[in-house]
C-alpha cells in the first residue's frame, strides 16, 4: 500500500540504509505493518491515528535501542522490559496520556497476524507471570541484498515523524475550528460546510460521535419540558412542584469506552443514546441487552434512510431470534434512529437558532479530550 506518508517512511529508510532501503522495505513485514498503520498521517482528526499499536512497537524498540542491542549484546539473555515502565512511557508520547494497555497485551499481535498470516513471528513477546516484554528481534533484523540490517533506529524515527505529522494536522483542524468561530456570524455558510464535512460516512468514528453530540446538544437545548412529582391540583386546577427545564444532553465519557452502551444521556427525560457505525445488527442487540432492554436511541453513521436502517435491524432480530415476541421486544427498545440526514436537519435547526459557534466550540473541547491533546 502506498499513501501520503509512505514517501516519508522511504526517505527515513534511505537516510539509514541508502541503496538497500527499498529492498529492506519490501522484505520487512514490520515496516509494511507500520506503513499500513500510518495511512492517516495527513488527515487530521478525521481518521484514526492508530497510536496504540504503533506506540507499543515504539516503546519496545526504544527499550531495545537504549539497551544497545541494535549494536551489540545478546538480546536473548535480556530479562525483558517491565510492563509498568513501557506503559508509563507510552503515556508520555503525543496524544497518548489516556491510552490503555490492550496494544501491549494482545491487540497489536492479533492485528499483525491478521495482516500477515503467513509470517512466522509475532512482534511482541511477553511472559504474563513476570510482566516482562520484548520486541521480536526476528522482525528487527532484515535480510536484504545478501546482508542483514537492524532497522530499530529507523523504526523509532518513522513513528516519531508520524506522531509529529499527526500533531501538526490536528493543530490545523483545531485552528480551522477556531477561525470559523470568529467568522461564523459573517460567513455562517463556511462554518456549516465544515461541520457537514465531519458527518460523512468515512470520517473517523470518534469525530462522528463528537460532532453528533455537539449538534444534538444544541438541537435539544431549546426544547422545554415541564415535570413534577406529587402533583395534586387544587380546587382551581393549580398545581405545585412543577419544574420547567431545557432538555440537556450529556456526553458520558470517551468514545469506545466500556460504559455499558451509553454514549449520551438526556436530562431530565433519562433517554439513552448509542452512537455506532457498524452494520452488524448483533451489536445493537448487545447494547440493548447490556441495558437490560432499556430503550435506546441509535445515532448511526449512515446515509441510509431511517426506515431502511430499522428494517435491517428487524431482519437481523428475526434471523437471530426467530420468535416473534422476542423480536418485538427488541424492536420496542429502538426508541429512535438518528442517521446522517437527521443530523443535517438538526444542524439546520441549530443554525437557525444561532448556535453554530457553540457547536464549533463543543467540537474543539471534546476533540481535545478525545485525542489527549493539551495546548
Amino acid at each position: 500500500m502506498k499513501h501520503s506518508f509512505t514517501p516519508s517512511i522511504k526517505d527515513i529508510l534511505a537516510k539509514h540504509f541508502k541503496n538497500d532501503s527499498e529492498q529492506i522495505f519490501q522484505n520487512s513485514e514490520l515496516l509494511k505493518y507500520i506503513n499500513l498503520k500510518t495511512k492517516s498521517a495527513d488527515k487530521g482528526s478525521k481518521s484514526r491515528a492508530s497510536f496504540g499499536n504503533l506506540y507499543a512497537i515504539f516503546v519496545l524498540v526504544e527499550d531495545y535501542v537504549e539497551g544497545g542491542f541494535n549494536e551489540s549484546g545478546d538480546y536473548s539473555k535480556y530479562e525483558g522490559a517491565k510492563f509498568s515502565d513501557l506503559f508509563r512511557r507510552q503515556r508520555e508520547l503525543p496524544f497518548s496520556n489516556k491510552l490503555q494497555n490492550h496494544a501491549l497485551n494482545q491487540t497489536m499481535n492479533e492485528e499483525f497476524k491478521k495482516f500477515f498470516p503467513t509470517c512466522d513471528y509475532i512482534p511482541i513477546i511477553r511472559v504474563v507471570e513476570t510482566k516482562r516484554y520484548w520486541i521480536n528481534q526476528k522482525l528487527i533484523k532484515v535480510n536484504a541484498n545478501g546482508k542483514t540490517f537492524n532497522i530499530a533506529e529507523a523504526i523509532i524515527e518513522i513513528i516519531d515523524e508520524y506522531a509529529k505529522t499527526k500533531k501538526s494536522a490536528f493543530e490545523e483542524f483545531i485552528d480551522t475550528c477556531e477561525q470559523l468561530k470568529t467568522i461564523e456570524k459573517k460567513e455562517p455558510a463556511k462554518a456549516k460546510e465544515f461541520i457537514l464535512s465531519l458527518l460523512k460516512p468515512k470520517v473517523d468514528a470518534r469525530i462522528f460521535e463528537i460532532v453528533s453530540y455537539a449538534i444534538l446538544r444544541y438541537s435539544y437545548h431549546s426544547k422545554i419540558i415541564y415535570w413534577g412529582y406529587g402533583v395534586i391540583p387544587d380546587e382551581f386546577g393549580r398545581v405545585e412542584n412543577v419544574f420547567r427545564e431545557n432538555l440537556e444532553l450529556y456526553k458520558t465519557g470517551r468514545t469506545n469506552a466500556n460504559d455499558g452502551g451509553i454514549d449520551f444521556v438526556m436530562k431530565p427525560l433519562g433517554r439513552f443514546f448509542q452512537v455506532t457505525e457498524t452494520t452488524d445488527v448483533k451489536k445493537y442487540f448487545l447494547d440493548i441487552d447490556k441495558l437490560k432492554k432499556f430503550p435506546i436511541t441509535f445515532v448511526i453513521k449512515s446515509t441510509d434512510s431511517e426506515d431502511e436502517l430499522k428494517e435491517r435491524i428487524k431482519q437481523g432480530a428475526i434471523e437471530q431470534y426467530s420468535v416473534e415476541k422476542v423480536v418485538e421486544k427488541y424492536m420496542d427498545c429502538v426508541e429512535e434512529i438518528i442517521n446522517i440526514d437527521k443530523l443535517k436537519s438538526s444542524l439546520n435547526k441549530v443554525e437557525d437558532e444561532g448556535y453554530l459557534e457553540k457547536v464549533l466550540s463543543e467540537i474543539i473541547v471534546q476533540s481535545k479530550v478525545e485525542f489527549n491533546y493539551e495546548d
